[in-house]
């Protein structure tokens, strides 16, 4: 099996699972109960949030855990809303977020918010210009990505918070795909808000937290005990944000090495596709997006069928964002990047890791190959092509 679907998960390292174990089975006690037991249990907890906070140039007590990236979301966009409404409720995002910050603000949008949805161009990228016309005295939040999960496009995530914080509204970005893969100061980049998960960079799944600056306004998200200040209650999944800090405390040291071979394999790809597959294009923009990303439009074919015969290949890959899989629709984020909706149903994501090598490439491109020229000679929209092409 070839693995190509890191952003929908990544395998966690052996020494994630190594660090999570002892607290299923030997340290498992509760870490709010008061005897010793307990106790190391909350340190295993406050250490995870030291390595979490320093990796951002934050403070521990601006580090929430959740559940995941989805709840993160949802809490910084709830929260903010719930916070600040006596300033208005105004909330300005874009056309080609995640679909936990897009249901969001369908949500909040049944309760009263307005939501100011802004365009991208053609490579995925967010004009400041607009972004800064559509700010308002009553505009309580902006929530871009820093990183788009299905064309791998990074967004002026510096240019976003010098704006937010010089209009004085809440900057929260969606780093899911970004976290620990590129370097981030919330301090340098005026974040206030910033949703992680761990299962994106070689954690366990089912862990997640929000970065709240300090005095940012922002509600308690669910109720019921003081855990996480109170804000977010309920029993630590302890061996889950163990296993996250160990994920971290292995992925920022390494991250420039990292990103580097990624980088040299992700242009080796598209280098390779382009070159050799008749009628496909990327999608996304060419060098500012993630170093492990890379999302190919091909036409006159359909995309359910490529993906069905790469896996029968041996190929693991995606059509875009895992959270849609199973959806006819075509990717709200390639049309919003002004593909026609043929060209979008005939996408593919291909997401590395630091074991992918160029050898399983040149045989993932092989394979491709191969399946879209039978797909092709199937197609009648490939044939009426070459009947025009005659004429």
């Amino acid at each position: 099996m070839i693995y190509l679907d890191n952003a929908a998960t990544t395998m966690a390292m052996p020494e994630v699972l190594e660090a999570m174990a002892p607290y299923f089975t030997q340290a498992y006690a509760n870490p709010s109960s008061v005897y010793s037991f307990a106790a190391d249990n909350k340190k295993a907890i406050d250490d995870a949030r030291h390595i979490i906070a320093e990796s951002l140039n934050a403070a521990d007590n601006e580090i929430f855990f959740t559940a995941g990236g989805t709840e993160s979301d949802n809490w910084a966009l709830i929260g903010a809303f719930e916070a600040n409404s006596q300033k208005g409720s105004h909330i300005i995002t874009t056309r080609i977020e995640h679909h936990a910050v897009l249901h969001t603000c369908e949500y909040l949008e049944s309760r009263g918010a307005e939501i100011t949805y802004l365009d991208v161009d053609e490579f995925g990228i967010i004009d400041i210009n607009q972004l800064e016309a559509a700010i308002r005295p009553d505009t309580i939040l902006v929530t871009v990505m820093y990183a788009n999960n299905e064309i791998g496009t990074l967004q002026p995530i510096k240019e976003i918070g010098q704006i937010t914080k010089k209009h004085g509204v809440i900057f929260h970005t969606d780093a899911v795909q970004a976290y620990a893969h590129l370097p981030i100061d919330v301090d340098d980049l005026n974040i206030d808000l910033l949703s992680a998960s761990a299962h994106k960079l070689y954690g366990p799944k089912g862990i997640g937290f929000l970065y709240v600056r300090k005095r940012t306004k922002i509600a308690n998200f669910v109720h019921g005990g003081a855990q996480e200040k109170g804000k977010r209650a309920g029993t630590e999944n302890v061996p889950g944000i163990v296993g996250f800090g160990e994920a971290v405390r292995l992925a920022i040291p390494t991250r420039e090495e990292r990103a580097a071979k990624e980088v040299e394999l992700r242009d080796y790809l598209i280098d390779s596709v382009l070159s050799r597959i008749e009628y496909s294009r990327l999608n996304g923009h060419k060098s500012q997006r993630l170093p492990n990303n890379a999302n190919f439009s091909f036409q006159f074919i359909e995309g359910e069928s490529m993906l069905l015969m790469l896996d029968i290949a041996g190929v693991c890959a995606s059509s875009g964002s895992a959270c849609t899989s199973g959806s006819l629709d075509p990717s709200h984020v390639l049309l919003a990047i002004g593909l026609a909706h043929e060209t979008a149903h005939g996408s593919l994501r291909l997401t590395l890791n630091h074991t992918t090598t160029k050898e399983e490439l040149d045989y993932v491109v092989g394979k491709l190959e191969e399946i879209i020229i039978k797909l092709r000679a199937m197609s009648p929209l490939y044939e009426d092509h070459l009947k025009r092409q005659k004429n």
